[in-house]
């Protein structure tokens, strides 16, 4: 299949049309338009992620498990550790953006100079086109008039001719004689025009090819590098991702290592307080000074329930001496 090309698609029927070559200056012009867009989104994404990194950083200094001990602990400090590594990669990443819409602010500059100076060199040949055109089309109407006058002076003389005397005829010969050199002084300058129009749009045809084949190359180059940019940005998006990846492997690696029982049994060892419980609260009878353990109530009648029993119901010609201390009263207040 034949390939298409500016140089072929872009002529227009009058020679002082202008629509081919602006219909590609204004394709150029929204190509220039849609780089500086992509460049203010990799600036955009860039600030994104500077400000997702020192956020992260920010994160990551914060006191996480400062209390923990053991294996738990190295895995958390590792966590912290890989955390500010992550920041640290998106840190990167972020310059790495901003460098790359860099390239492609420079590659706009580059190509708007190129431009520059081949629209002004076409933008000058159109406009000696249309002043010669213009100039030609004046000769031409001119050129037309005189031709016109010097057949009406022959036919006036032709006329005339045998009917006016000698004075007259040689008026209308002088006369026709004049239109006829006026007519050819025109007729040979409309030539001398037509061949310098035509040598202008030789000129501006030349030119016009050449343009086109800058256009298309830019035009190719402009793709290729936009193309080749996002694609690289994705890249390094991946990338990222690959490295935030193997970041948390080495926190899933640590977290392998963190032994359940050992942390158990590291606490154990360093915090222990003793190996045996309390010894249980006996009770103590404030009579006896016997000591009782402690627990639930018994089913015999506490000592002085049966004392007082005692003292309500004495035992016939026994006498009963009190062994309560001075003091004591059996009321309850």
């Amino acid at each position: 299949m034949r390939e298409l090309h500016f140089k072929d698609y872009f002529w227009n029927g009058e020679l002082t049309c202008t629509g081919g070559y602006d219909c590609i200056v204004q394709h150029l012009n929204d190509g220039k338009r849609t780089c500086k867009e992509i460049e203010d989104f990799m600036k955009a994404r860039a600030s994104i992620e500077e400000k997702y990194a020192k956020e992260l950083l920010g994160l990551s200094k914060k006191v996480c498990g400062h209390n923990e001990m053991n294996t738990l602990k190295r895995s958390l400090d590792m966590f912290k550790l890989q955390t500010e590594h992550v920041s640290l990669s998106h840190l990167q990443l972020a310059q790495t953006m901003r460098d790359e819409a860099k390239k492609l602010e420079d590659f706009r500059e580059r190509q708007k100079e190129t431009r520059k100076k081949v629209e002004q060199q076409m933008d000058a040949l159109h406009k000696q086109r249309a002043m010669q055109f213009k100039k030609t089309m004046e000769t031409k109407k001119t050129y037309e008039q005189k031709c016109r006058d010097k057949e009406e002076a022959e036919q006036n003389m032709n006329r005339n001719a045998s009917t006016s005397n000698v004075k007259q005829q040689e008026k209308l010969l002088t006369k026709t004689q004049q239109a006829k050199q006026n007519a050819e002084e025109a007729d040979r300058l409309y030539m001398h025009n037509v061949s310098v129009l035509g040598k202008t749009r030789e000129d501006w045809q030349k030119e016009h090819i050449k343009a086109c084949e800058v256009f298309e190359k830019q035009e190719v180059e402009r793709i290729n590098t936009l193309r080749n940019m996002v694609w690289t940005h994705l890249n390094q998006l991946s990338q990222q991702c690959v490295t935030s990846d193997e970041l948390h492997e080495e926190v899933r690696k640590s977290l392998e290592q963190c032994d359940i029982q050992e942390d158990i049994e590291h606490f154990v060892n360093l915090r222990r307080t003793g190996d045996k419980p309390p010894a249980p609260v006996l009770y103590e009878n404030f009579y006896s000074g016997q000591r009782v353990p402690a627990g639930p109530p018994s089913s015999r009648t506490p000592l002085f329930v049966c004392f007082i029993c005692a003292l309500n119901s004495p035992a016939v010609g026994d006498v009963i001496y009190s062994t309560v201390d001075p003091g004591y009263s059996a009321l309850q207040y």
